[in-house]
């Protein structure tokens, strides 16, 4: 039996990376495509192939990911509770990519994890030790915290690179900046995997922990290969309504602003996993820096209905997946 659910674990983890990718690509290659940077075949290549570095890289952070916030129950009580967190997560991030809204992954795992901690508990089951201080580091912290700092600095952001193109005419402004976006676009997609690639990573590890496989710091020379790989598949299959959203229904940008919004983001993934040691959701990264940038011109870019759900979808994100995570778990409980 634990055989058998450690392989159902490292196969919804596998489901959720490839759908982590699939929805995310979508924040690296928006605006590229959007402006007219790239072309869409070529933009989420890209976006695949530096996102792949990125998680590659994520794999020396994964560990302590994994072992500094919570503790999962060994034997088959702790794999069941991953398992139902990652089934809860996994089927939130395709509702709300059906209906074209961007949300965070690392928010939706984490919040599924607590869901299914709590269902254990309700069931005189052990608990994920330690979740409910990730629940706030994780969740609540950088879901009020991060999208504010990302629109801030896209506003600002936007001053002293107007001042700097003050001289050249708006057409070869439009041109450079065009260029740059390519650049920008694959930092994004190379922060989202070295931000991304360790949840997965750090996931399967904490489920060999759990069926006595492997220690928290010996990590599997395929897993790095795993998480990346997968990651990359689904940013190349790609998200195009959330990119759609993003790109369109949103925010209207300009070149100079596109890119300004996707160096804030990857600046800010780069300081969050490097600098900071801290996870940052990708998605409200580049989507408040999107919103940010697009206040700062004369005219209203910024489609209020539509920001207005994705902060909803945002903000049910944690509670849905918490009961998902609960439920899933009562449904398999019977496993532990």
């Amino acid at each position: 039996m634990i055989t058998a659910l450690l392989l159902a674990v490292i196969v919804t983890a596998a489901i959720f990376a490839f759908l982590n990718g699939f929805r995310d690509a979508s924040t690296a290659v928006a605006l590229s495509v959007r402006n007219r940077a790239l072309t869409p075949s070529v933009a989420v290549l890209l976006a695949g192939i530096c996102n792949c570095l990125g998680a590659l890289v994520s794999v020396v952070l994964a560990a302590a990911f994994a072992d500094r916030l919570f503790t999962v129950p060994p034997g088959r009580n702790g794999l069941v509770l991953l398992l139902a967190a990652l089934i809860g997560a996994s089927l939130w991030g395709i509702y709300l990519w059906w209906r074209g809204f961007p949300s965070s992954s690392t928010q939706a795992l984490i919040s599924a994890l607590v869901g299914s901690s709590l269902g254990s508990t309700a069931i005189g089951h052990p608990p994920i030790e330690g979740i409910h201080t990730t629940l706030l580091i994780l969740v609540l912290l950088p879901m009020l915290i991060s999208p504010v700092v990302a629109f801030v600095l896209g506003f600002l952001a936007v001053y002293p690179v107007s001042w700097t193109a003050r001289n050249t005419a708006p057409n070869q402004v439009n041109r450079r900046t065009r260029q740059l976006q390519s650049v920008a676009g694959a930092a994004v997609a190379f922060g989202h995997g070295l931000q991304d690639g360790q949840r997965t990573t750090a996931i399967v590890l904490l489920a060999l922990l759990a069926a006595g496989s492997s220690a928290i710091h010996d990590i599997p020379l395929w897993l790095p290969f795993f998480t990346a790989g997968l990651l990359t598949a689904g940013t190349i299959v790609g998200g195009w309504r959330i990119s759609y959203t993003l790109g369109h229904r949103l925010v209207r940008l300009d070149p100079m602003r596109g890119f300004v919004a996707q160096i804030v983001a990857a600046g800010l993934l780069f300081v969050g996993t490097i600098g900071l040691h801290i996870p940052l959701s990708t998605t409200h990264t580049v989507t408040a820096a999107i919103v940010g940038a697009g206040a700062n011109q004369r005219f209203s870019a910024t489609n209020g209905r539509v920001l207005a759900r994705i902060a909803a979808a945002w903000i049910t994100t944690p509670i849905a997946c918490m009961l998902l995570g609960a439920l899933f778990f009562l449904a398999l409980s019977p496993l532990t």
